[in-house]
């Protein structure tokens, strides 16, 4: 791994619906000439390219909510970063490994009774929120998913928030923000925040990181105001920029990822 690749740090012991949801994405603090977070043409192209598989359940009588669904997204990137089985020796840490040394890709798809059934009995991880349920995987080979989840739909349906969410802010916890410009599927929408859970993740130092794991990875993702967009994505704080395979055009800044220890770390010594 080049030594300018984003920092992982030390990783964390806490194991425990239709959906496009993949892009590489780029972190606008970390301008490393091979990083897996930009989206032009580069070394880390001609690795062996490696997919984050997640499942989101949607049954039809009682589908999450869509922030839920997000959230709950999120939350399961960072539960899988932070498993025993993903670092050192574990059983799924070169798998990790091989991810993180090419580009770094997300697939969101939607499973329902057997099929839902049949996808929580592989190696995986569920994590559950107040309305989702979403299993995440070790990484994969693009070409090398298991029957099980091959067949499982990738886009086609759509999630809503019975109600608005609650206002979120920073000083309270870990958000994402999403880009109030873009309209994403919540597939689209479950990668992205993946994405920018997981730049957060790198960004922070190990006393934050143990923080956050003791604290359940808590985080919020809500859609930024217009009006505060701008300053959000020029803050330093780590962008997700989206390579533009699929619903939104490349380049495309879909969320900032604030996490109160970022703004601390930023704050001059007194």
């Amino acid at each position: 791994m080049s030594p300018d690749f984003p920092p992982r740090g030390p990783r964390v012991d806490r194991p425990s619906r239709g959906f496009v949801g993949w892009a590489p994405v780029s972190h606008d603090p970390a301008p490393a000439s091979d990083s897996p977070f930009r989206t032009e043409p580069d070394p880390r192209d001609e690795a062996p390219q490696f997919v984050l598989p997640l499942v989101v359940r949607l049954e039809r009588s009682a589908p999450p909510a869509r922030t839920d669904a997000l959230e709950t997204a999120a939350r399961a990137v960072l539960v899988l970063l932070g498993d025993e089985r993903a670092q050192g020796d574990g059983e799924w840490a070169e798998a990790v490994r091989n991810w993180e040394d090419a580009r770094i890709r997300k697939v969101v798809r939607r499973a329902r009774g057997a099929e839902w059934r049949r996808a929580e009995a592989l190696p995986g991880i569920t994590v559950t929120g107040k309305s989702a349920e979403v299993r995440v995987y070790p990484p994969i080979p693009l070409d090398g998913w298991p029957k099980e989840l091959a067949k499982l739909q990738v886009s086609g349906t759509e999630l809503d928030d019975p109600e608005p969410p609650v206002p979120a802010h920073p000083a309270d916890g870990p958000v994402l923000w999403l880009n109030p410009d873009l309209d994403m599927s919540a597939g689209k929408a479950m990668a992205q925040a993946g994405h920018g859970a997981q730049l957060a993740w790198w960004a922070l130092p190990e006393p934050a990181r143990t923080a956050w794991r003791d604290a359940g990875y808590a985080l919020a993702v809500r859609t930024a105001d217009p009006s505060d967009w701008p300053r959000l994505t020029a803050s330093g704080l780590p962008v997700v920029r989206d390579a533009g395979f699929t619903e939104i055009a490349p380049g495309s800044c879909t969320v900032v990822a604030d996490h109160p220890a970022l703004h601390r770390a930023a704050r001059p010594a007194h």
